[in-house]
């Protein structure tokens, strides 16, 4: 597929040695994506009707969608920048408000209502982009079509609404019809606010709404939606924003310490969670922090983050040969796009121009740019409140994440979600997306079944997260089969110690004698199928860039190979995963293996050694690291370890070549 590349001014190498963008560049690619999109606008200009398959809500809220969110993209330039637009856009949206929220017009919006609540979501859009551009467009706006907008947002209230960010949407509409002198609904406005408090879990992370005891949600939602909306809503809210802004301020600068962490030296973020398309609104979170003077991060650090999210996107091709952007990562990929996105959704990584909003003198434009965490050192941290294990290596620039707390699945409702099921996601790497056979999933450990197949992992309960160390359980699941079960008591444990770029991953399994195991590694992609091989119990995959999945077996594997498949990936078309099998002999049995994925090309595993007493793991990792994982319950019985249940006990120490462990608790 051809894609398109907006024409960009020459790279600043002097102030931004890493990406050679400065805010010329992020201007250069809004105007562009405005006006490639304008040429899709209706005749009334109400409506941007885009080509592709429509979304859940109908393609009626799909051509509002790409009206609103390409709405809050010009609003951000416009307010940035003194009012200055591309010619003739600023008319051309209030031309388009005028008609949409017309009743009588052909063009008219449909209503915000039960009948098809996404509006509530572009509503919200419209609200925060009319605030924004006020002295140039409402100001400006005929008192008709201002009450025509008034009447039209009055839907909001009294809907029912998902419970999760979407509660933040109300709560700008409401401020902006407060603004306005319009009626608006303070009780139901600090009703959603109340909720979305509770969604706060600690160290300036939000679930992503639900009920803990059901689900877990976290993801990029957490910055481009859970962060963002709360503090521009303080910063329009006066009095009742300024008391709260100090709390919004604290949680945002606590969450971008551990941020900066998801992002690769390449400029990509983590590819986990749900609305991936939205790409690099991941940097939302940062501009917000520069805007509010909430952040821990330097103004080289935030723009060189940011700037390096955008460069990557540009670099590979985000849009299609009209411009627009696709419904994929890089080139359109059905397999990851939700059922609620359309043709306009990608639209949304408007938010990750946010930061035009900061004038051109502002430091985050004016600073040179700074190294990325990734690119300074290695690091393993610990991210309790989502039960993340979050790896970056300056040797190959990549980040990953070890997931033992985000799910979004209550058992039994929905399919797994690869997005939020599997054990280890990154930057440079994404899931098995479409069916490849009882072998196809990557990061997964599951259970045969000879006649529903492969079981899932949902609900994710977490042991523990400290240090370099994670660990949670959950129970197999099969959709096809009734209740789920398909008849079987079982549990899968699992624990994770990652160094660098490896992870001892063990886990603990009960279930019937004779079912066979399956579990596996990284899915690498790339333009031609990767090289694979296979020696003794270890099995690899390596793209012709160098990037490499391995899947050594330490213990309780039989057999180990490749699985390759086509269109698995968002990353690129030909891909493979490294997995193993095991029979299992007895109901209970533990498996253990080390999983890498490396940047760096294949590397010599030498000194790598593993011990099993029961249910205690005792390994010698690639850096001569030593670690001891307890698991399950026969911990408790272990004299030296007390008579506690200690289900997730790790201990570790680094030794020299040849001397022996002195195993010490984390």
């Amino acid at each position: 597929m051809v894609m398109s590349r907006p024409a960009l001014p020459m790279e600043d190498r002097s102030r931004s040695p890493f990406t050679g963008y400065d805010r010329s560049h992020w201007l250069a690619v809004a105007d562009q994506m405005l006006t490639d999109a304008h040429r899709f606008a209706s005749p009334s200009g109400a409506r941007v009707v885009l080509p592709g398959r429509p979304s859940s809500s109908g393609r009626s809220s799909d051509e509002l969608e790409g009206f609103a969110r390409t709405f809050l993209l010009l609003a951000y330039r416009v307010a940035g920048s003194g009012g200055e637009a591309p010619a003739g856009l600023l008319d051309a949206y209030a031309e388009g408000i005028a008609a949409g929220t017309d009743p009588g017009h052909p063009d008219a919006w449909p209503a915000i209502d039960a009948t098809c609540r996404q509006t509530l979501v572009e509503a919200c859009s419209l609200a925060l982009g009319l605030h924004l551009t006020r002295p140039w467009l409402w100001d400006r706006l005929p008192s008709r079509v201002r009450e025509q907008v008034v009447d039209w947002l009055q839907g909001v209230w009294g809907l029912v609404i998902p419970d999760n960010n979407w509660h933040m949407f109300r709560v700008i509409v409401g401020e902006f019809l407060a603004l306005a002198g319009a009626p608006h609904d303070r009780d139901e406005m600090d009703a959603d606010l109340a909720r979305i408090e509770e969604f706060h879990v600690g160290d300036g992370w939000y679930r992503d709404g639900g009920d803990p005891r059901t689900a877990d949600c976290f993801d990029h939602y957490c910055g481009w939606a859970m962060h963002h909306y709360p503090v521009l809503w303080a910063q329009m809210a006066g009095e009742r924003g300024a008391a709260r802004l100090p709390v919004l301020r604290t949680r945002l600068r606590r969450f971008l310490e551990d941020f900066a962490l998801f992002f690769a030296a390449d400029g990509a973020p983590v590819h986990q969670g749900r609305s991936l398309t939205y790409r690099f609104a991941a940097a939302t979170a940062p501009w917000v922090g520069a805007l509010a003077d909430a952040t821990p991060l330097s103004p080289g650090l935030t723009r060189r983050l940011a700037s390096g999210a955008l460069k990557h996107f540009v670099d590979r091709g985000f849009r299609d040969a009209q411009g627009i952007p696709t419904l994929g990562w890089y080139g359109p990929f059905p397999p990851m796009v939700q059922a609620y996105s359309g043709p306009g959704s990608p639209y949304w990584l408007s938010k990750g121009f946010l930061g035009l909003l900061l004038p051109a003198d502002h430091p985050c434009w004016t600073a040179t740019e700074e190294p990325l965490p990734v690119e300074r050192r290695d690091e393993v941290r610990a991210l309790a409140a989502p039960g993340f294990l979050v790896s970056t290596t300056r040797a190959d620039g990549l980040a990953r994440l070890v997931n033992h707390g985000s799910d979004n699945q209550i058992p039994g409702a929905v399919p797994s979600d690869p997005h939020y099921a599997r054990f280890a996601y990154s930057t440079a790497t994404g899931p098995v997306l479409s069916a490849s056979g009882p072998a196809g999933d990557d990061n997964h450990a599951g259970l045969w079944d000879p006649v529903h197949g492969l079981s899932v992992r949902t609900r994710i309960h977490r042991l523990r997260v400290v240090d370099h160390y994670a660990a949670s359980w959950h129970r197999p699941f099969w959709p096809g089969a009734p209740g789920g079960s398909a008849g079987h008591e079982t549990r899968i444990e699992t624990a994770s110690v990652v160094r660098g770029a490896w992870e001892l991953r063990a886990h603990l399994v009960d279930a019937p004698a004779g079912m066979r195991l399956y579990d596996s590694g990284w899915q690498v992609a790339g333009a031609r199928s990767p090289r694979h091989a296979t020696a003794g119990l270890c099995a690899r995959a390596v793209t012709d860039s160098g990037l490499t999945s391995l899947f050594q077996s330490l213990s309780g594997h039989e057999d180990v190979a490749v699985v390759t498949s086509e269109n698995t990936s968002a990353f690129a078309p030909f891909a493979a995963v490294p997995y193993a099998t095991a029979e299992r002999g007895e109901k209970r049995t533990v498996h253990v293996a080390l999983v890498g994925l490396t940047g760096a090309g294949p590397e010599e595993l030498g000194g790598v050694r593993c011990a099993v007493d029961g249910t205690t793991v005792t390994a010698r990792l690639p850096d001569g690291t030593w670690v001891l994982v307890a698991l399950g319950e026969e911990a408790a019985h272990d004299p030296e370890l007390g008579g506690t249940r200690l289900t997730g006990l790790v201990r570790y120490a680094r030794v020299s070549p040849g001397e022996q462990p002195v195993v010490v608790t984390a």
